[in-house]
């Protein structure tokens, strides 16, 4: 199956989606088939759609940790279609946390931290057979942005992993609502993130919003384009209510304002 883009898509893709440096995107064309072709990258399947010109294009995540300028190749058909990795420099970012486990963890937070870890893991390596609705988001709350995307955070002096989402200053109690259409994979509360909700949109593409108040939603259920999942909180590692929105593309954490209306360049 693949997702029938709208009929912006063509534009909408080249000029919008195809940002290949860490944390972006890269579209790799596939060329024309009469059936959707498969593609892999870096062992892990990615998505494909279909542009207007009824050829396939594999969308890849492309995670913060890659190094600028590395050549990669996409596998599809007995094919290494191949794409080279940009630059792109993130701002930093310095927070002070009065709970000092939240920068430091103990031993018996170490442990529920990668315990926690390898159940979120497994959810951001879904690949369901269901494909995207569409490509281009809603925002899940109406508010600024308070963090973006890759930012090198610093927790009370000391350096931690750069910023995997979008952060909106938000009141508690304001609704989430789903970006796409999707599916609830994982729903928990973890020591990081505090309640969280995981939403697959299809083929690798998929939605996690954290620190929330309430969860408005179980494991299994389908979720309506707009349809509310949980309620904006401050629970976890947070200095305040907000509401965190990651996406992840083929396990690579991605710039959701990508694919964001709201934030075209």
């Amino acid at each position: 199956m693949c997702v029938a883009l709208p009929a912006y898509a063509d534009s909408y893709i080249s000029r919008l989606l195809n940002k290949p440096v860490p944390g972006g995107v890269a579209v790799v064309d596939l060329g024309p088939s009469a059936q959707a072709p498969k593609a892999t990258w870096q062992g892990k399947p990615v998505l494909v759609v279909k542009d207007q010109d009824a050829r396939w294009l594999a969308i890849v995540g492309i995670p913060l940790t890659i190094k600028p300028g590395s050549p990669q190749q996409v596998s599809s058909g007995g094919r290494n279609l191949p794409f080279v990795v940009g630059n792109k420099k993130y701002p930093e970012q310095r927070i002070t946390l009065k709970n000092q486990r939240q920068v430091n963890p103990n031993p018996d937070d170490l442990k529920r931290i990668e315990q926690e870890l390898d159940v979120q893991v497994r959810a951001y390596r879904t690949f369901s057979p269901v494909t995207p609705s569409n490509l281009l988001l809603d925002k899940p709350v109406d508010g600024p942005l308070s963090s973006k995307f890759g930012v090198r955070r610093f927790f009370n002096g000391e350096e931690r992993n750069p910023h995997a989402g979008l952060d909106f200053a938000v009141p508690a109690g304001t609704p989430i609502k789903s970006p796409a259409a999707g599916k609830v994979i994982l729903i928990g509360n973890y020591f990081f993130n505090g309640n969280t909700v995981f939403v697959d949109h299809g083929q690798g593409f998929i939605s996690m919003f954290c620190h929330m108040s309430k969860i408005d939603v179980k494991v299994g259920d389908a979720v309506p384009r707009g349809g509310v999942v949980g309620r904006v909180g401050s629970t976890g590692r947070a200095t305040g209510p907000h509401m965190h929105w990651n996406i992840s593309l083929n396990d690579a954490r991605v710039d959701p304002a990508i694919f964001i209306n709201a934030f075209q360049p």
